[in-house]
């Protein structure tokens, strides 16, 4: 049980971050940015490549990070504003041509073979039966905080009231002094970062490969919907109840089911998991589990 709970923290973690971007980024400009999960391929690729260099995991990782903020706020500023004039479908179909022309331009760089980081070897965490690596629980620590200083952000400070404001009400916003223009760039290079820094972590463990993007834009946008799109906190929850979702489905035995010992569900199907999660969150809960919040919005 423990392991099963490890194993859905861990699995939330690599959601998590992204999901949060891309759903502050909807709040925002009202589009579904198909490209930013992409975003997070980049950041993992970019982090490789900075470490194999010769710098060190953290610096490699902030630098990732920082390169696929530089790379979201640049395709806001020649795409997606232009995109957007022709309203948000049009913007949507743009971001999915954007996202096949990056991962065709990092595959004619890198190639399809998965780079693998070269970390040393460290004995597992042991923590009542289940284990847990050094470099999985700094990843989980290090998201974990991140969420905890936005959430700070978002309801403590002048920045995240501002932010809130202009989701809600742009116009009334803007009317009120806001610099919405300046405040939507910071934004979205936020996201981007947090895309890159979560693409970059994951790729500790698996590896940057071409279609770590497109591995994680399905569960991305489940827990995004079912959150809300334009709920960033709710984003994470959904990351939560996704992570939950395919963990259970890859770890409960369906024996006693079909008269067999042991029968577990196919890794395959843990796509299946989060079709199913987000076809049921669009048939009974079409704006998430805060409508609410995202009806305001």
């Amino acid at each position: 049980m423990l392991q099963l709970l490890i194993d859905t923290l861990l699995r939330a973690s690599d959601l998590a971050l992204i999901a949060l971007g891309l759903s502050l980024v909807y709040g925002l400009v009202k589009f579904p940015n198909i490209a930013h999960v992409q975003t997070a391929m980049v950041g993992a690729y970019l982090t490789f490549a900075s470490h194999a260099a010769g710098l060190p995991l953290i610096p490699s990782i902030a630098l990732g990070s920082a390169a696929a903020g530089l790379l979201t706020l640049a395709l806001h500023q020649l795409v997606f504003q232009r995109l957007l004039r022709a309203g948000p479908a049009i913007a949507m179909i743009g971001s999915l041509a954007v996202a096949m022309l990056v991962i065709a331009g990092v595959q004619g760089f890198a190639g399809s073979f998965p780079r693998m980081f070269n970390l040393p070897l460290a004995q597992p965490l042991v923590i009542g039966g289940a284990r847990l690596s050094q470099t999985q629980l700094w990843s989980v620590s290090t998201t974990a905080v991140l969420l905890a200083l936005f959430a700070l952000l978002l309801f403590g400070t002048r920045t995240g009231r501002a932010l809130r404001a202009l989701a809600s009400n742009p116009a009334l916003a803007a009317a009120s002094g806001l610099r919405a223009a300046r405040l939507t760039l910071a934004v979205s290079f936020a996201s981007g970062a947090m895309a890159g820094l979560g693409g970059g972590l994951l790729a500790l463990s698996t590896g940057a490969h071409v279609q770590l993007g497109n591995d994680l834009l399905l569960p991305v946008f489940a827990a995004a919907i079912l959150g809300g799109l334009g709920n960033p906190l709710g984003a994470v929850a959904g990351a939560v109840l996704i992570a939950l979702t395919e963990t259970l489905v890859t770890n409960v035995n369906f024996g006693w089911l079909l008269g067999r010992d042991l029968a577990f569900m196919p890794v395959a199907y843990i796509g299946a998991a989060s079709f199913l999660i987000l076809l049921l969150a669009l048939l009974f809960k079409p704006y998430g589990l805060f409508d609410r919040e995202v009806r305001r919005v």
